[in-house]
């Protein structure tokens, strides 16, 4: 047996104890300001649509558009794998059509915002007036009748000094209406969407009026989130040139859930011509990665944005007479086209570690989710191998005592089949190979994981 030997020290705890006591304030006040990723559901999507065409059943005809653009343009797995280009091996592309189809008969819309701003339009005080509270109602109807998408929110128009006015009286008037009809109760994951941010004081307005309304209707507060649209180069930096977002979404007083891109106002505040504007533009990518780096590990959801190419056939059947060979076949060859562009930015968006992007009419939800699903697939079996490494090595930390620091990157891992199993990518057999069981998959936390593993073995 061999005897321990004295070792000598310097550093003692009364030695470093100034410091020592600095460090763990400044840890824990790092850990509040970067929780991490949220293990909360991200949609994949949000659509966007005028108010004035809102219904309660929106998001079910929205589907029944997109099935019937599918079967049209699509009808089988081998004529969307030539349209988007995806992979042709095995059961790969058949895999895809498949959980596409019982998308968008199940859940086609996941997040839908009631648009008062560009899809909107200005029209008369009047007319907006009506709408603010027709749309109310119709959302009134459709919490009641079940009819709505798991999120859901409206965008009023920005906060300028020459539409704030207007503004928060769409939002009053639509609030007022909504909770009158319900009786205070708001749909779950609701939001407000804040367009064309440049200032906190215009974040910290809105919710200054959002406290007003849930105080006069006994909500919690806080119960309405808020939504920051990213699309001027004012929301990237201030007049000093210092990196403005997180003050941007400081000001939200914790409301802010996620923030979303305006690619289009964005590029057009910088110069960029109409014709040349597009979502692979390179200041596209220098927002996105600037948004990313600004937000990274404060909980807050980025969405991209949209293809402004709509799958729209050039020829329509009349009445008299069907269309013509040449016609159908002009009509599929549009309709591809604009899917393979929506594919391409959609799968540029993902690689980028965006998660979300807007969609803007029925025809491109089927080329979102066979996107969305593509990318998962082809990431299942890297990402099944890489969780059940990671499993095993917390194992193993614990076993032998030692700490396990490393659950950002478990997280981002245990995210990637949480995402995928939320969006219909994945099946629950796909994910609980990885390793998992279900107890821990609906715990949603890879820390929760190994601490539930670690009692494990201490108690075995």
């Amino acid at each position: 047996m061999v005897e321990a030997t004295a070792v000598k020290t310097t550093l003692t705890l009364a030695s470093l104890s100034g410091a020592r006591e600095a460090l763990r304030q400044a840890n824990e006040a790092l850990q509040r300001a970067y929780p991490g990723e949220s293990a909360l559901r991200q949609p994949v999507h949000v659509v966007y649509g005028g108010a004035h065409l809102f219904r309660a059943e929106t998001a079910r005809k929205l589907g029944t558009l997109a099935l019937g653009t599918l079967q049209e343009y699509a009808p089988d797995a081998p004529v969307l794998a030539h349209g988007l280009g995806l992979p042709q091996r095995g059961r790969f592309a058949q895999r895809v059509y498949s959980r596409v189809v019982a998308k968008l008969e199940r859940e086609p819309v996941e997040d839908l915002r009631i648009d008062f701003e560009d899809g909107y339009g200005h029209r008369p005080d009047a007319e907006e007036d009506g709408h603010a509270v027709s749309a109310a109602e119709e959302l009134a109807r459709g919490l009641a009748e079940g009819l709505l998408p798991p999120f859901i929110g409206i965008r009023v128009k920005s906060f300028t000094e020459e539409l704030f006015d207007r503004a928060t009286r769409t939002l009053d008037l639509f609030l007022t209406a909504l909770l009158e009809r319900t009786g205070g109760k708001l749909p779950p994951s609701f939001v407000v969407t804040l367009p064309k941010v440049s200032l906190p004081e215009q974040v910290s307005t809105l919710a200054r009026a959002l406290e007003v309304l849930e105080a006069r209707y006994g909500l919690p507060l806080g119960t309405v989130g808020i939504e920051l649209m990213v699309e001027t180069p004012q929301a990237l930096f201030d007049a000093r040139g210092r990196l403005h977002l997180p003050a941007l979404v400081a000001a939200s007083q914790g409301r802010c859930t996620s923030a979303h891109l305006g690619v289009y106002d964005y590029t057009a505040a910088l110069g960029v011509s109409a014709h040349a504007q597009t979502m692979l533009h390179p200041a596209c990518d220098f927002l996105r990665d600037w948004v990313q780096v600004s937000l990274a590990g404060t909980g807050i959801r980025l969405a991209d944005g949209a293809t402004n190419i709509m799958p729209v056939p050039p020829h329509r059947a009349r009445q008299d007479a069907p269309l013509l060979p040449t016609e159908r076949r002009e009509n599929m060859e549009a309709i591809h086209r604009a899917w393979q562009v929506s594919y391409r930015h959609i799968r540029h968006s993902l690689e980028r570690g965006w998660y979300q992007g807007w969609d803007l009419h029925p025809g491109q939800l089927p080329v979102r989710y066979a996107a969305v699903y593509a990318f998962f697939l082809d990431g299942l079996d890297a990402a099944s191998r890489r969780l059940q490494a990671f499993m095993e090595k917390a194992a193993q930390a614990t076993l032998v005592g030692d700490v396990f620091d490393d659950a950002a990157t478990g997280q981002g891992l245990l995210n990637f089949f949480l995402r995928g199993l939320s969006c219909g990518a994945l099946t629950e057999d796909e994910v609980l190979a990885a390793g998992l069981t279900l107890e821990e998959l609906r715990s949603r936390s890879f820390r929760d994981i190994v601490a539930s593993r670690r009692a494990r073995a201490h108690s075995g």
